[in-house]
């Protein structure tokens, strides 16, 4: 799967398992891909590199967008279905809703 974000086009991993949901981009070098995690929530606790983070509902309309997110953040949001997370400068901020291909 794919998000595309303003004809831009990235690899989509869906984390589904708690270890997933848990680990989302820790540790990780050279991100080049997105990784949807459903939650409200999330940390940038031992991040190697910045990221972008979108925010969603349930129909993946945008309710929040964070640039540049350094380590040791914590970001949480009331009535989030979806957070995405983006290599850093990814996303622009005049995003409405995300769009997914198969």
């Amino acid at each position: 799967m794919k998000v595309i974000i303003n004809n831009k086009k990235i690899e989509l991993i869906l984390a589904k398992s708690f270890f997933q949901r848990l680990k989302g981009l820790m540790f990780q070098k050279n991100i080049n891909y997105c990784l949807r995690i459903k939650t409200n929530s999330i940390h940038t606790i031992f991040m190697k590199e910045n990221i972008d983070i979108i925010m969603t509902d349930k129909n993946n309309n945008v309710l929040y967008i964070f640039k540049n997110v350094p380590k040791n953040k914590i970001i949480i949001k009331k009535n989030i279905y979806y957070t995405y997370e983006f290599p850093n400068n990814f996303i622009d901020k005049n995003i409405k809703k995300i769009k997914i291909q198969n």
